[in-house]
């Protein structure tokens, strides 16, 4: 346990960076200690309806469209997503309400005393945490981000109701594998025999059919789909069920509408447990809000906030810049973790970026500036100089820019929560 700290806040503090050295590794893929602290805590099964929703881009807006809907219709929700922006309490919800830094505490220190002598990484510790702060409020549907893959994340020691499947594309190949295949096969361990497994990715690994262990699967474009229509689109499913006329959702960019898409499929099997009108699902879609996913800030020189950190999603991203140009210069302030593939990052946005300010990232898995200067320029980039911060990046990028001009900032939550205002 460690030192208490003056007030509450400090207090989530000095658990959260005494979190970060009780287990010897960061990452510690296996659930074999967790699960032993899990069943302890009688949290293995909640008394909730539970949704666990892995995938390599798209969960954390998944979780936040399904959160958005259910509350919308009258059922309440926790929800547990990371990494945060701001605050280690944005990453549990209850009603859309961050916790509180005394129930964390509370939990921590419940957690604490259920693992005796095993030691528990930093996620599977918090995991624990947001668990039991769902099992003890009880709300009707709980709503659970994987962190890494899906079979040996520490989400899934307690058991879905209904697993979820964004997307699938290389991320985390250190730890997942360098295939789509073998990535697929890791997230597809969050499947359970006779429960609905709904895969949003049109085109999926075979891995995940085949090793979905008996689970229901509703696949996009067999059993689901989208289809435009005039100032929204219509959700299609089985059985000529189709849901009209939906407006899109309120998070920008172009990939929203697939996670929005696999959100109703969603609800769709769950519709028996947790039936859901038309008018909450459009006034979920309409007040959904999820920050840094292509998030345009405002101002005489509009700041970009995008999380994208992978090929897939940084295709996503200059697809979204292209649909929404500016009549001036894009400037670009990117700063990476080092074992991201920062070629297959910075590659789809070669022709949407006029000026790039590669920024060092600190910590441990952070990449230094004159490598991530060094990718730029592999990939074609106009380097303006190389920063400590991405503070300091930004700093420069806002005092070359003009009117006309935006400045993205990207790379990671790290790289955001850096430069993203409290407010924003």
């Amino acid at each position: 346990m460690p030192p208490e700290g003056e007030g509450a806040s400090r207090a989530v503090a000095n658990w959260l960076q005494w979190l970060e050295g009780l287990h010897p590794r960061s990452w510690d893929l296996g659930v074999e200690r967790i699960v032993v602290v899990a069943a302890e805590l009688g949290v293995t099964r909640l008394p909730s309806v539970v949704i666990s929703v892995a995938g390599t881009n798209g969960k954390g807006s998944t979780v936040a469209l399904l959160e958005s809907c259910y509350r919308a219709g009258g059922y309440t929700t926790g929800a547990f997503s990371s990494p945060h922006i701001h605050r280690f309490n944005e990453r549990i919800r209850l009603d859309g309400a961050e916790v509180t830094d005394e129930a964390l505490l509370e939990a921590f220190e419940r957690v604490d005393r259920a693992r005796g002598e095993i030691t528990l990484t930093y996620f599977e510790f918090t995991t624990l945490a947001a668990l039991l702060l769902f099992g003890d409020a009880g709300p009707d549907v709980v709503l659970l981000e994987v962190g890494l893959g899906g079979r040996l994340d520490a989400v899934n020691v307690t058991e879905p109701d209904v697993s979820v499947i964004t997307t699938v594309d290389l991320d985390h190949q250190a730890w997942l594998g360098d295939t789509r295949e073998a990535i697929g096969f890791e997230k597809v361990g969050i499947a359970r025999p006779g429960r609905p497994l709904v895969v949003g990715d049109p085109e999926p690994p075979e891995s995940i059919e085949a090793n979905a262990r008996g689970a229901l699967l509703w696949q996009r474009g067999l059993d689901f789909d989208v289809e435009a229509a005039p100032g929204g689109w219509h959700w299609i499913g089985r059985g000529g069920r189709v849901r009209r006329g939906l407006p899109p959702p309120a998070l920008r960019g172009e990939g929203q509408l697939d996670n929005a898409a696999t959100a109703l499929a969603v609800i769709e099997v769950l519709t028996a447990r947790l039936p859901l009108g038309q008018q909450a699902i459009r006034r979920g879609l309409e007040e959904v809000r999820l920050p840094a996913r292509f998030q345009v800030i405002p101002g005489e020189v509009p700041l970009i906030l995008d999380v994208a950190h992978n090929g897939q999603a940084t295709a996503a991203l200059a697809r979204n810049l292209a649909r929404h140009p500016c009549i001036g210069r894009t400037h670009a302030v990117v700063a990476m973790l080092a074992d991201k593939d920062a070629a297959a990052a910075l590659n789809p946005l070669s022709q949407q970026v006029d000026a790039w300010y590669p920024a060092a990232l600190g910590g441990e898995r952070g990449r230094d500036g004159e490598s991530m200067a060094a990718a730029v320029v592999d990939a074609g980039g106009a380097v303006a100089g190389v920063y400590p911060d991405p503070a300091a990046a930004l700093a420069a990028a806002r005092q070359a820019a003009g009117t006309g001009d935006r400045i993205l900032v990207f790379g990671s939550f790290q790289t955001v929560a850096a430069v993203a205002p409290a407010e924003a």
